[in-house]
């Protein structure tokens, strides 16, 4: 399975941008998706995931409100919607899927918890300027 990140490009601070994530084989209702992010000298961290769980829908506190993860109308492809991005968004992002072999757990655990993700793009670099 390979999945391919992109989008990402240099914004000012206040502006938008689109990632899309395209997954080879399979489609969003065989496995949850994430994105997730690294900011230089930081830890990796959940921005969005997406699942057919209870709580299907998880958004890091810093994003509510100005992100949104969507399918595409290609059943294989996942979007986050960015927008008044700020400096601090700054980082590498990155989108991964986990097949969960018949246990939907919820957006949270997949964003924040254990889960391990199965398999990750190679990111796309969101630049934003202040």
């Amino acid at each position: 399975v390979q999945l391919q990140a992109s989008g990402g490009g240099l914004v000012q601070a206040g502006g938008s941008l689109r990632l899309s994530c395209v997954v080879s084989e399979f489609t969003v209702d065989d496995y949850a998706i994430g994105w997730f992010r690294q900011a230089p000298g930081k830890a990796r961290e959940g921005v969005s995931c997406a699942s057919r769980g209870v709580g299907r829908t998880y958004y890091v506190d810093s994003v509510k409100g100005r992100f949104t993860i969507s399918n595409g109308n290609a059943k294989n492809t996942v979007y986050l919607q960015m927008n008044n991005l700020k400096p601090e968004d700054t980082a590498v992002y990155y989108c991964a899927v986990k097949f969960p072999k018949g246990v939907w757990n919820s957006g949270n655990y997949y964003c924040t918890g254990t889960a391990g993700m199965d398999y990750w793009g190679k990111g796309t670099l969101v630049t934003v300027s202040s």
